[in-house]
């Protein structure tokens, strides 16, 4: 039975962010002051619940230019201005938290539903060095709600909220609960996610290439295979407030999720448990602000062929059974079944920072702070098959990356211009112990003097070597705001960024085409080994902004072009394989890279205070470039030129939208990884809400005609039959089809405020 404990928040609300004015969003408020930080994005969740999204990173899809590169139902990851994934510096609650996957399935933004998020704040150009390292893009900054207090002298107060959805394509149900309790000088909170689905529906014109699922089922033909996934989570907020100067606070954080299929992966998520443990403190002082932080974060994630990854329904000759068919029983090894492959990963993140802000002046202050941020891994994967055994395949082990951080930050109000200035240095040392493959000596079954996949000697390769690294790393950034009138207001930013290369980057080290098709966390079917001489990435990015707005918020235009070059940017290069229209297997390496665009927002209000209510026309406008300057190639998944129109009506506690959604073809795609083209797009979304006293009702309709279209940051279709079978049997979409996006789907959320 499907459990129900929380609901989720919006994932196409496309009105776009406002520099002194708060637009209420279906379930997102997107807002600025003055005073807030220069080059700062903020999102609220609004009142009650959106029944779109369970996936955070998705839902964050509201920001312009913020997109996302498809993975897990609940595991996208944020792209911003071309660069995603560990090239953004993403902190939940202050906590960095890298994946523990070789295919990145259990990234930071996964572990938090939308329905615990109390904000988010975003740095799309430059971020302030403050905002964290060891990242060349931009910032995202999740905090998860935490109960407030009640003033002095009242009596404590209990509240909460209860919530469910249903999504009809998929089948996904999900629901939500909050409980709160707070008192002058002590606050307790709990929130809980869960949401349960089936594979989802492409749209009408969308075929399978052949009926492959698990016993007893068969996919229907416009059923995108291993797309189901379910997920529950858990958030304790515990807080004290000893005075009105201070405040200590404890959060735990829990997540079960029993599995989580991707289409664009050769494996599946069989199982992830992750544990987090988290304490602040916050204090107020003559001379400033004090911040102090602890965390500690343990995951333990599991990996094998998922139900639709297992079974092929056909014969090796390329014939298939016809709908509604049962799949033969799956014999330890046979050309029309997958044995199991399963992979281990058990993943620490730890860190403690400490920060003071001194105000020098009224217009002026200065933050210093250090930071130590340190990860640990193991990966390994245990014997199965025919080539996967005797021994156990050590992908990564006890992988070790310490960061070690001091930065300084300078913030200055003169006049109509506000300045934030930064210098931050990082340590980075880095370490993996000695590895090994199945195969450790030539004499082994069942290829008797062979080393398959050349694992014996990749491995003695990697062990006569030293795996030590130390990288020293510097970060800069400027960022200016000129409020030059009412009307007007424009933004500056210049910034040195550097990253490190990741373990899964640097340590992984088998050419063996099975294994390297395992390190693979871009979903392009392809495979990766890693470089332990890989440099860290520099970037030197400049951005501006300008935005003008009419009077009373009649109407607002805001132009913001950037550019981004970056020095040692890891991108790949072939090693085997390489011949066109084929899977292959590429080593990271570092090449100089550009990335520039132009994000383009604007609204007029169409009505105001009319019998019908009010009307606000909205729209974006985003464009991404990013080229390989040393083999003059395309960068992989930069999303094509991109529009969003959104016309919204509000009456009373009525809100209606309907939303158009402007994609097109993606003709710029990587050579080196065979980057899959997809066709130009629209889609329509209908949606509504009604909100009385604690009850707000949502429902609506997405892709409502139920178009047929690929993602162009979905990456290849690997999601059904024995994906490990290379070159694929007859009739297995597992060339040149990139993943299908969803067809038409009805939603409907309810939720009340207790």
């Amino acid at each position: 039975m499907k459990r129900l404990l929380l609901a989720q928040a919006t994932l196409f609300a496309f009105s776009p962010a406002q520099a002194e004015e708060i637009y209420t969003m279906p379930d997102i408020v997107v807002q600025g002051t003055r005073v807030q930080p220069v080059g700062e994005t903020r999102i609220k969740p609004g009142s009650g619940s959106e029944a779109v999204t369970n996936d955070t990173a998705a839902w964050l899809k509201s920001v312009p230019g913020v997109q996302v590169m498809g993975a897990g139902g609940v595991s996208s990851l944020p792209s911003i201005r071309g660069l995603a994934d560990e090239r953004l510096s993403t902190r939940v609650d202050g906590m960095d938290i890298l994946a523990a996957c070789p295919n990145h399935m259990n990234p930071a933004l996964s572990y938090v539903d939308p329905a615990q998020v109390e904000e988010v704040r975003i740095y799309r150009g430059v971020s302030p060095v403050s905002a964290g390292g060891d990242a060349i893009g931009a910032s995202i900054q999740v905090k998860t709600k935490t109960p407030q207090f009640t003033k002095p002298g009242e009596n404590p107060k209990t509240g909460g909220e209860i919530g469910a959805s249903y999504r009809s394509n998929g089948n996904v149900l999900s629901g939500k609960l909050r409980a709160d309790y707070a008192a002058e000088k002590f606050a307790i909170g709990y929130t809980g996610a869960t949401v349960d689905a089936d594979n989802y529906r492409a749209g009408k014109d969308f075929k399978n290439y052949t009926f492959t699922g698990r016993a007893g089922h068969t996919l229907d033909l416009d059923e995108v295979g291993s797309s189901a996934y379910r997920s529950t989570n858990h958030a304790l907020s515990l807080a004290w407030r000893p005075d009105d100067k201070s405040q200590l606070e404890f959060k735990y954080l829990l997540q079960d999720i029993p599995f989580e299929n991707f289409p664009n992966q050769r494996m599946d998520m069989t199982d992830n448990q992750s544990n987090k443990l988290n304490l602040s403190y916050s204090g107020q002082f003559g001379w400033g602000k004090l911040k102090a932080q602890a965390f500690h974060e343990h995951t333990e994630h599991e990996m094998d062929f998922g139900e639709d990854k297992r079974y092929w329904y056909g014969s090796a000759s390329g014939g298939n059974n016809p709908p509604g068919g049962n799949a033969t029983p799956c014999a330890p090894i046979s050309p029309t079944c997958a044995a199991g492959m399963p992979m281990y990963t058990d993943g620490n993140n730890g860190g403690m920072s400490l920060s003071g802000e001194i105000q020098l002046s009224g217009q002026d202050s200065l933050l210093i702070g250090a930071d130590y941020r340190a990860q640990r891994l193991d990966d390994w994967w245990t014997p199965s098959g025919a080539m996967m055994w005797p021994g156990t395949f050590w992908n990564i082990r006890d992988g070790k990356r310490d960061r070690y951080a001091l930065f300084g930050e300078w913030k200055a109000h003169r006049g109509a211009w506000r300045h934030t200035l930064g210098l931050r240095h990082e340590t980075v040392k880095m370490d993996a112990d000695d590895v090994q493959g199945y195969k450790t000596v030539l004499a082994s079954p069942p290829m008797p003097g062979t080393d398959v996949g050349n694992q014996i000697a990749d491995s003695t390769a990697f062990n006569a070597r030293q795996h030590d690294k130390i990288d020293h790393n510097w970060d800069v950034s400027w960022l200016a705001r000129l409020a030059e009138s009412k009307g007007a207001e424009y933004e500056a930013g210049l910034a040195r960024k550097t990253r490190s290369p990741g373990l899964y980057e640097r340590y992984t080290w088998s050419t063996w085409q099975m294994a390297a098709f395992m390190n693979n966390f871009v979903g392009d079917g392809n495979g990766y080994v890693g470089d332990i001489d890989l440099k860290p990435e520099i970037a030197y990015t400049a951005h501006v902004s300008g935005e003008w707005r009419g009077a009373e918020g009649a109407w607002r235009f805001k132009l913001s072009p950037y550019i981004s070059h970056v020095d040692d940017y890891i991108d790949a290069i072939c090693i085997s394989g390489c011949v066109p229209d084929n899977f292959r297997v590429l080593r990271y390496a570092n090449h100089d890279a550009r990335l520039y665009g132009l994000d383009v927002e604007a609204e007029t209000r169409l009505a105001h205070n009319t019998a019908w209510g009010d009307w606000l026309l909205s729209g974006y406008l985003g464009y991404t470039r990013g080229q390989n300057l040393d083999t003059d190639d395309n960068l992989y998944n930069i999303m094509p030129l991109n529009a969003r129109i959104s016309v919204k009506q509000s009456h009373g506690g009525w809100e209606g939208r309907i939303e158009g959604e402007f994609v097109s073809e993606k003709d710029k795609r990587s050579a080196a990884r065979q980057e899959m083209a997809t066709s130009g797009y629209a889609l329509m979304h209908l949606r509504g809400a009604y909100k009385w006293k604690r009850t707000k009702l949502e429902f609506g309709v997405e892709n409502v005609f139920d178009r047929e279209y690929d993602l162009p940051l979905g990456g290849a279709y690997v999601g059904q039959g024995t994906t490990m079978t290379i070159p694929p049997l007859p009739n297995q979409p597992q060339w040149g089809t990139p993943v299908p996006g969803p067809g038409r789907s009805f939603y409907v959320g309810l939720n009340y405020s207790l």
